[in-house]
């Protein structure tokens, strides 16, 4: 039976629901973009002075409610805007609603207030306005902080990502936006501090309230009202205002000198998703990468099997099998680890690598905490060398790059230092997640810097969080929506998960030895299988595979080769990657936006042709896992490539 062509939003994002739209508003040479009750893209002359202002509420698992808005009203003049909402935030136990209003005018001042009324009890860990900073102009940048006594200190926004709070007691931030022209926020109505939000790649520096140093998850009560106001202000000589031209091409340029070799690619395999892929078996190995990640947790028995079934996935694919190992970390490291270095050997199973974690890490501990108890690190990797005696030892976190900053490994005991990524920690909405591929070169710097000379890995990583670290569980996902720490996010299976994928490789290729992806198959997988999850389409497909296996693919074969620099003009818009092997030069480009791009190429030989994952060939990548060995369309003169929504090309000579 003929199966119906996915939507034009199923092929973008694997969902039908729509991601929130925002309006431009200026005043001024001051635009900001208004969307669901926050401003983002905060711009002066087009220079961006923060990424974002909103009130948000958050619940004692750090989920971030979605408000509910209404009275909607707004007035743009010539002398400026005006907005004002009355929203609302609540869930079966608990609900607080509240009042605000957003003012604009010529000379740049903006203020944003909100008055808020629990109408319950309100059990929360965060409730109240959060200002973000860009990483652009400001990372690395002095900034003038002033505190909530008065006093005025010079300092600087950090460079190596701060693991704790680099600013405490802020009432306002001043920092330069261009030459002759200074911002500050002035936050008001509690004690702000701010945290290094590249931490889980954010690509932003985020003040916030309240300090973590006091007791949480905390309540409000109901009926007691409480008001927080932010102001923006700005000294110098302001821009002219400037009207918003069409968009340009971008143009990527391929450098001749190699930087580093390409990484080493990997996808992993979630122990509860071990038999589906082993099913998927030949895809895998057509896929070729070069690892697999392999999931053992210890606490949930059946370990004989699961070895099993990762030795045999490992021969018919021909990859190495990477074992990661959580133990409870109750008692002695070496009697925990002995049941996976019995069922190796009884498998047969030579692992390429063991990484090993206790249990306690798997969740994040707080500046100010006190986390559980878990083995010490020397009595961790002396107990893994021990049953593992010849196999590299890896050692970091299971989790993400916070985790990692903030419960450093003693790297000269590891062969190689790891952790895992998540884009949708803090907001899962398409412009976000794109964002925070921005912070990555941030993060491997960093890790580089944690990890004292020994190789440097990541993953498994998708777009889905594999793991909440803040909270019981991973937020559920039953409405296949953009939702913030969820297991399973429908981006994964359309162009922009594969978009992203690319991103994601762009930003740590040439930094990292090995680089894997979060599953075969399940809720971040690049194969599809039947699920408990809606997913449109491939479901009445009942096969296939999604666009971002094409791009794990491609990024396998290039593994080993020599890593090209690649200069894009813009970098928020097309992300590039290149390397060059003894086939020739390989270009890989992605369209990180929703609207059409123009790309310019130059420094690829002649004779270059151009492969292309698009709404046009979807259906096509879909049921046909080569597709990118078919022929390509040799690439124009001049270099021009033009790449729908969240497209990715691969450009060969």
């Amino acid at each position: 039976m003929a199966v119906k062509p996915p939507s034009r939003a199923v092929k973008r994002c694997g969902t039908e629901q729509e991601d929130p739209k925002g309006r431009v508003l200026k005043a001024g040479a001051l635009s900001a973009v208004l969307e669901s009750g926050q401003l983002r893209y905060i711009r002066m002359g087009g220079i961006e002075v923060l990424r974002a202002i909103a009130f948000l509420v958050r619940d004692e698992n750090w989920g971030t409610f979605a408000p509910v808005l209404r009275n909607l009203k707004v007035s743009q003049g010539k002398a400026g805007f005006k907005v004002s909402y009355d929203a609302r935030c609540a869930d079966a136990r608990r609900a607080i609603a509240y009042k605000a209003t957003i003012e604009a005018d010529a000379d740049g001042t903006l203020r944003f207030h909100a008055r808020a009324t629990p109408e319950t009890d309100v059990l929360t860990n965060r409730t109240g306005f959060v200002v973000l900073h860009p990483l652009k102009g400001v990372a690395r940048c002095p900034v003038e902080v002033e505190h909530v006594d008065g006093r005025k200190v010079r300092s600087v926004f950090p460079a190596i990502i701060d693991p704790v709070q680099p600013f405490k007691d802020i009432r306002a931030l001043t920092h330069q936006v261009a030459p002759g022209l200074k911002a500050t926020c002035r936050v008001d109505g509690d004690t702000f501090e701010m945290e290094d939000h590249r931490n889980w790649t954010d690509a932003s520096f985020k003040t916030y309230v309240r300090p973590l140093a006091l007791p949480w998850p905390y309540t409000l009560e109901k009926g007691k009202a409480f008001e927080q106001s932010v102001t923006l202000t700005f000294q110098g000589r302001l821009p002219r205002a400037k009207g918003h031209g069409g968009a340009r091409p971008v143009t990527v340029k391929v450098g001749r000198t190699h930087k580093g070799v390409m990484p080493l690619i990997g996808v992993g395999v979630p122990g509860e998703e071990a038999a589906h892929a082993l099913d998927a078996a030949p895809l895998v190995k057509a896929a070729g990468p070069q690892l697999l990640v392999c999931e053992v947790d210890t606490r949930k028995g059946g370990i004989q099997p699961l070895i099993e079934r990762y030795r045999r996935l490992g021969d018919a694919t021909g990859a190495g099998v990477v074992l990661e190992v959580v133990i409870p970390g109750r008692s002695d490291p070496g009697v925990e680890i002995a049941p996976v270095a019995t069922a190796a050997h009884a498998a047969g199973l030579r692992p390429a690598a063991l990484f090993v974690t206790p249990a306690a890490h798997l969740k994040a501990v707080l500046p100010g905490s006190q986390g559980p108890k878990a083995p010490a690190y020397d009595d961790l990797y002396k107990a893994a060398r021990r049953h593992f005696p010849r196999t590299p030892l890896g050692g970091g976190m299971y989790s993400y790059f916070t985790e990692l900053n903030r419960n450093r490994p003693p790297a000269h005991l590891l062969d190689y230092v790891s952790h895992t990524t998540s884009p949708i920690v803090h907001a899962a909405d398409d412009v976000s997640v794109m964002e925070t591929l921005e912070a990555l070169p941030y993060v491997a710097e960093s890790a580089k810097a944690i990890a004292k000379g020994r190789p440097y890995r990541v993953g498994p990583s998708a777009i889905a969080a594999r793991d909440n670290p803040y909270g019981a569980a991973s937020a559920p996902n039953p409405g296949n929506g953009r939702v913030c720490l969820s297991r399973m996010d429908p981006r994964q299976r359309g162009l922009f998960g594969a978009a992203w994928t690319l991103g994601y490789a762009a930003a740590f290729a040439g930094e990292v030895e090995a680089l894997s992806f979060a599953a075969i198959t399940g809720p971040a997988g690049l194969v599809y299988r039947k699920t408990d999850f809606i997913q449109p389409w491939f479901d009445a497909l009942a096969e296939g595979v999604f666009p971002a296996y094409h791009v794990v693919a491609g990024l396998a074969a290039g593994a080993g080769a020599r890593h090209l620099p690649v200069a894009s003009s813009d970098t928020a818009r097309v992300a590039a990657l290149a390397w060059k092997d003894r086939k020739g030069t390989t270009l890989w480009l992605a369209n990180l936006t929703a609207g059409p791009c123009a790309v310019k190429v130059a420094g690829m030989p002649t004779g270059a042709t151009v492969r292309t994952i698009d709404e046009g060939s979807f259906v096509r990548a879909a049921r046909d896992p080569a597709f990118l060995a078919g022929k390509g369309s040799a690439l124009p003169r001049g270099g021009a490539v033009k790449l729908g929504a969240y497209a990715v090309a691969r450009v060969a000579a």
